[in-house]
């Protein structure tokens, strides 16, 4: 493949369930370090992070008849993997560790409401404290901060209402911002 694919996901998605096992190749090296970012929020070692990954790539495959091509791929692929990085903590039966990857915080387009000067007082905050939080206020703050989906989408892969995205987001904000005040180096002042 001399470019980059020009084909959405949905249109590889289909041509996969029309049998054409190379497009799930695209979607894979599309997805593999999106989902290897995402996965360093619960697993501690990289070797984890990639067996879980391949699992959930198994499992997609294995699903993608049941893949709706009408909607959007990424929710779908983010809700098999929750559940993989869910299942793979239980196994581990211990607080994750985590590790940031400062390079893919950036700044989040999908509330139009905060400004770019909130955005980055927020990226900064989950630079500093994202390991502090429970697992559920991590997920949240992965997913909207670092990941960029919106609320919809990470309604879709949390199989929540999006009413109730924005109460855990405020919340993860509070527990961030509660977290951040107790921490004497903390010199800035957050509104959540």
């Amino acid at each position: 493949m001399e470019g980059a694919d020009t084909r959405t996901d949905e249109e590889l998605a289909a041509l996969v369930q029309g049998n054409n096992q190379d497009a799930f190749g695209v979607l894979m090296d599309r997805y593999q370090p999106k989902l290897m970012r995402y996965g360093r929020r619960f697993l501690g070692t990289e070797d984890s992070i990639e067996d879980v990954v391949q699992e959930v790539f198994i499992k997609a495959y294995r699903n993608i008849m049941d893949f709706d091509t009408t909607r959007r791929w990424s929710p779908w692929i983010y809700r098999i993997a929750h559940n993989a990085f869910v299942n793979a903590l239980r196994k581990k039966d211990r607080d994750p560790l985590v590790f940031l990857d400062l390079d893919a915080i950036v700044a989040h387009s999908a509330d139009d409401t905060e400004s770019a000067a909130e955005r980055e007082e927020m990226r900064r905050v989950v630079e500093r404290g994202i390991g502090k939080l429970s697992p559920a206020y991590r997920e949240i703050i992965a997913l909207y901060y670092l990941e960029e989906l919106e609320y919809r989408e990470i309604a879709d892969v949390l199989h929540v209402p999006t009413g109730t995205v924005g109460v855990r987001l405020k919340r993860a904000r509070e527990a961030l911002k509660k977290h951040l005040e107790a921490d004497p180096a903390h010199d800035s002042h957050l509104t959540p």
